[in-house]
Parts: structure tokens; sequence; C-alpha cells
């Protein structure tokens, strides 16, 4: 059974910073992808950030050179390092786990930029 369980979130003003962490149990965690997503108020999910088991990393245009991804397979821990954070990244964040025909999920996590 894979568990994924985001920490870290919470208020912070505009140009702060927050660090998020993804905590996974189940064994599987070192082997595929992971990502970040996120939900705006009244939008869609959408993706956030994304690392490969390799450490390949890809991320949302509008998140390119403010926040950072990362992940220590040992300790089966997802990371999201977000600086410079504006109020349009207020938004529910949770982690995924990708896996071939199906996929995991954190319950997620409510970050707010506001001042």
């Amino acid at each position: 059974q894979v568990q994924l369980v985001e920490s870290g979130g919470g208020l912070v003003q505009p140009g702060g910073s927050l660090r998020l962490s993804c905590a996974a149990s189940g064994g599987i965690f070192s082997i595929h992808t992971t990502n970040w997503y996120h939900r705006a108020p009244g939008k869609q999910r959408e993706l956030v950030a994304g690392i490969t088991m390799l450490g390949s990393t890809n991320y949302a245009d509008s998140v390119k050179g403010r926040f950072t991804i990362s992940r220590d397979n040992a300790k089966n821990t997802m990371y999201l390092q977000m600086n410079s954070l504006k109020p349009e990244d207020t938004a529910v964040y949770f982690c995924n786990l990708v896996v071939p025909g199906t996929g995991y999920w954190g319950q997620g996590i409510q970050v707010t930029v506001s001042s």
C-alpha cells in the first residue's frame, strides 16, 4: 500500500519561501517519476514540476527559476523549494507518484501567498 504525505505548507507573504515535502511509504518511490501538482481556487489541477528516478526535472513555465524540485530516494522523500512566491501560487499542492497503469496521490496541502 503506497501512501504519500505532504508537509510544509502554510501562509507566506509575497516574495517569501516555503519548502514542501512529500514522504512516501510502500517501497516503490525510488523507481518511479514523481510530480508536484497544484489546484488553484476555481481551477483544475495542473502540473507544477516533475522529477524522474534519475533526477531529470521539468517545470511549468510559471514557476521556472523560482521553484526547485528534488528527491532523496534513500529517504523516500520528494521536495519542492518555492522561492519568490506570488499570490497566484496560492493553491492546494499535491504530490504524485507515477506508476504505469495507475498513480498515487497525497491528500494535498494548502499554500497561501498573501500579505
